[in-house]
């Protein structure tokens, strides 16, 4: 278990780290922290014949966690290293909570950079549309990122010198992940063998909807009491620094909206504020176009015959419909549109918008959208409306 929990910035009454404070739930780590630590300890031994535990790493945004490993084992020779970390998923309802996720540690050649494998329990990218090569170990872009930097700050200081990287293979594994799995998406989305190794911050956030709820609506007096005319209401980590660098919001402006679409257009039409930004991923704002206000994908899913029908509002043949219908999620709709040059992020933004305009029943609230992909980059734009403009409503329902 990891014995540091994330701290706060203290610099605000409001925003995301006064939400979290709020809700007096029990943050945990995702698995892509997980690994990292276990990776961290096992290239540690690797080098150094070693293991440190705890083992320390520093999170995207700065936390300094520390995690006891749960299993070591330094193969004669040092031919390999394997560490592992249980998972503590503190409060959330996680299915991964109690994993014991493992990190085998083999040396490369020179040059050959870090190579990532996927061992048992850990999935394998089977489909396109997700953020991996088809073949490649579901272990997600930003946990990659992660290890890259660790192993390489390992190798400095065990004598690589300032530029030094790591050459290793990294297995990473899961105990009974492959039956874990069968209780995820994984499945549906070609993900076959094992779980996804995920996580943009390294945090698990907590999600008990009726506290998560409550902190929303303090977070929404929170800026009124401070006079901010402008708020943003965000899925995400990434999506709070896309509205913060579109918009300089302060913190005390940025609502951490999670799935809780309907939470926030619900409590601003009872208390509003003149401008509502909404940004988040493509496909989560793409069910709050097709009219879900709850966005987590146990309570709703991509309808990809929805998106069809919005492609071809936007110029798509009826072969290119055919294909986004079908296609395996909504990041590979999206993927298919952009190549045939139709602006399907653009229009699932409108309708989105729409559809926030239209919870809102004539609050004076301007309403804009912005949807972006996993890697942060805007995908999609609608300007700001209020409920006096023409166009309110949802052009397909």
């Amino acid at each position: 278990m990891a014995e540091a929990q994330p701290q706060g910035t203290g610099k605000a009454a409001g925003g995301r780290s006064a939400q979290l404070a709020h809700t007096g739930l029990r943050h945990g780590w995702t698995t892509g922290a997980c690994a990292t630590a276990a990776s961290t300890a096992a290239y540690t031994a690797l080098l150094g014949g070693e293991f440190p535990d705890p083992v320390t790493i520093t999170l995207p945004k700065g936390q300094t966690p520390a995690f006891a490993l749960a299993v070591e084992e330094l193969a004669p020779g040092r031919t390999s290293a394997m560490a592992g970390v249980v998972k503590d998923a503190g409060d959330d309802p996680d299915v991964t909570h109690g994993a014991l996720v493992r990190a085998t540690v083999r040396a490369l050649p020179a040059g050959s950079g870090v190579v990532f494998k996927a061992g048992p329990g850990v999935g394998t990218v089977t489909r396109p549309g997700l953020p991996l090569d088809v073949g490649e170990p579901a272990v997600n872009p930003v946990p990659r990122q992660m290890m890259r930097e660790h192993l390489a700050e390992v190798a400095r200081r065990h004598g690589g010198g300032p530029g030094a990287t790591a050459d290793v293979e990294v297995e990473i594994s899961v105990d009974h992940g492959e039956e874990i799995a069968r209780s995820t998406w994984n499945p549906r989305l070609g993900i076959l063998g094992g779980l996804s190794i995920l996580g943009t911050t390294g945090i698990v956030v907590p999600y008990s909807c009726s506290a998560w709820i409550d902190s929303i609506r303090r977070g929404v007096d929170v800026a009124r009491a401070a006079g901010r005319r402008h708020v943003a209401g965000c899925t995400g980590s990434t999506s709070e620094k896309v509205a913060v660098a579109l918009h300089h919001l302060p913190e005390d402006a940025l609502l951490d909206m999670g799935d809780f679409a309907g939470a926030v257009l619900k409590y601003i039409r009872r208390h509003p504020v003149e401008r509502l930004t909404i940004c988040g991923g493509f496909a989560k704002l793409s069910k709050l176009a097709a009219g879900h206000l709850d966005l987590h994908s146990a309570r709703s899913q991509v309808d990809k015959g929805f998106l069809a029908e919005l492609a071809r509002r936007g110029g798509a043949d009826e072969a290119l419909a055919g294909a986004v219908a079908e296609a395996n999620t909504g990041l590979a709709a999206l993927q298919l549109c952009a190549a045939a040059g139709v602006p399907l992020g653009d229009l699932v933004a409108a309708t989105a918008r729409d559809e926030s305009l239209a919870v809102l029943r004539g609050a004076p609230v301007a309403v804009d959208v912005i949807c972006i992909d996993r890697a942060g980059m805007v995908v999609g734009r609608a300007e700001p409306r209020g409920p006096g403009d023409t166009g309110q409503g949802s052009p397909l329902r």
